[in-house]
């Protein structure tokens, strides 16, 4: 998506979820790693807004789930208009990716993870998530049907 957004000339900014929340142990009181998260996003986005900028590209897999959405408000301002996206795969397709990514020990763990939150996203993303199949498609095919969602181009 930066790829094209930087071709049209559109000013965004790219935030890797998991980074947000990536502690140990989890602060006391925030075992899921939520308040962390939101704190981190807030500062980081802040410094944005303050350089002018209004697009977010915020990847995290669960961050489509409806509890999501009263954190990106709080820590984007009330005013925020979210798109939702969620990326699908068939399981052989999410093997066959997660197999060549991981190559340490975590690949069985990796696996269950992924099933896990398969069905968790399957049962409760948000209803107005769009969700983009991406078996057989080319990352920039993926990424213009993303940013065709957006508007932003």
């Amino acid at each position: 998506m930066s790829v094209l957004l930087r071709a049209a000339a559109v000013p965004h900014v790219i935030i890797e979820g998991d980074f947000m929340g990536q502690v140990h142990p989890a602060p006391p009181g925030d075992s899921d790693r939520s308040r962390i998260t939101e704190r981190n996003l807030t500062a980081l986005w802040a410094n944005y807004a303050d350089l002018g900028y209004r697009r977010l590209i915020y990847t995290n897999t669960v961050s489509v789930l409806p509890h999501s959405e009263a954190m990106f408000l709080r820590a984007l301002g009330a005013d925020t208009r979210l798109t939702r996206v969620l990326l699908t795969a068939s399981d052989a397709t999410t093997d066959e990716r997660l197999t060549a990514r991981e190559l340490g020990s975590e690949l069985d763990h990796e696996r269950r993870s992924s099933a896990r939150k398969a069905r968790l996203l399957d049962e409760r993303a948000h209803p107005d998530t769009l969700r983009v199949t991406t078996d057989d498609r080319t990352v920039p095919d993926i990424a213009r049907d993303v940013l065709t969602a957006t508007g932003w181009t």
